[in-house]
């Protein structure tokens, strides 16, 4: 199996090296900057015979590398600044994926497409217009490392293994994401249990600045670990079509009463891209958030629309 990822920086790179390095597939980089992709490449390329795996990984800045790939994952755009919101990085970001994704139409028509660039679920919405592709073949990452953050930040509150906490977060990928703290559990134990309800609003609030948080101290950059750590989990699910249910951003219609709009809930994933949207229970409080950040994320889109039509 063969995955292209478009956009050789941090993130870019680092979803290469958590690929190969785990095995799952042959990658291929490309960057628009010369000599990015391909120093990035090579020196991924020596350390396979340290990190203990024979996968290849190539790098350029033409789009012919991409010809057959099962995935193509989109990380190209600029990266948020502090004080700077999803929203706006719309204007570049949302060029910069459209002109990506009609590059990938041309040499890998079929490719599965997985968007990493923000605002996450707006650019996801351009790649499937560009694309023309099924709702099952375009996907936005955005729920795992939204579920990743809230799964760590309960671990660091009880001073437990992240592993063994299970958690959910669905919505837009932003301010209006909606943890559900009534679905998570330590062991299989409810964190409702576990931790006062003013200290996990707490957590919660935590979460949905978790991006903003990381950029607060790195002042010069965004996060990659953890958004390439996610990329990793649904490609591996899909080119070894592992049928995991994980949240992705995907496109809506009809389930949980929404229609038309990007954003993130469980799905299950395998070599067809999307087989299933898993639709969990929600109280009337629940499905009124996840609504309200669905409407934030048509807002984005109608933006969106307004600003490449002027």
């Amino acid at each position: 199996m063969k995955v292209t990822i478009v956009g050789a920086g941090n993130v870019g790179a680092t979803c290469a090296q958590r690929i190969v390095e785990g095995d799952i597939a042959e990658v291929y980089l490309v960057d628009v900057a010369e000599g990015l992709a391909a120093g990035k490449a090579l020196d991924l390329a020596e350390a396979a015979p340290l990190a203990g795996h024979s996968r290849s990984v190539t790098g350029g800045t033409d789009y012919e590398g991409a010809v057959g790939s099962d995935v193509v994952v989109i990380t190209a755009g600029i990266t948020r600044k502090p004080g700077m919101s999803r929203d706006d990085l719309l204007q570049t970001n949302g060029r910069i994926v459209s002109e990506v994704t009609a590059s990938i139409k041309a040499v890998a028509p079929q490719a599965i497409i997985i968007v990493v660039s923000n605002p996450l679920d707006v650019t996801t919405h351009i790649a499937r217009e560009v694309s023309g592709l099924p709702r099952e073949r375009v996907m936005g990452m955005a729920g795992a490392l939204d579920t990743a953050r809230f799964r760590a930040f309960i671990a660091m509150e009880l001073g437990c293994s992240p592993v063994d906490v299970s958690a959910m977060v669905l919505g837009g990928h932003g301010d209006s994401m909606v943890p559900l703290p009534r679905h998570a559990t330590v062991g299989g134990v409810p964190i409702t249990e576990l931790i006062e309800p003013a200290r996990l609003e707490e957590i919660i609030e935590r979460t949905r600045n978790g991006g903003a948080e990381i950029v607060g101290l790195l002042k010069t950059g965004s996060a990659f670990y953890a958004p390439a750590s996610g990329v990793k989990d649904m490609v591996a699910a899909i080119v070894r079509d592992e049928h995991r249910v994980l949240p992705a951003s995907v496109l809506l219609q009809g389930e949980y009463g929404l229609s038309d709009v990007f954003v993130g809930v469980p799905v299950r994933l395998g070599r067809s891209g999307v087989e299933e949207i898993v639709e969990v229970e929600l109280n009337d409080e629940e499905m009124a958030a996840l609504h309200g950040s669905a409407e934030h994320v048509q807002q984005t889109v109608e933006t969106w629309k307004h600003l490449s039509s002027s």
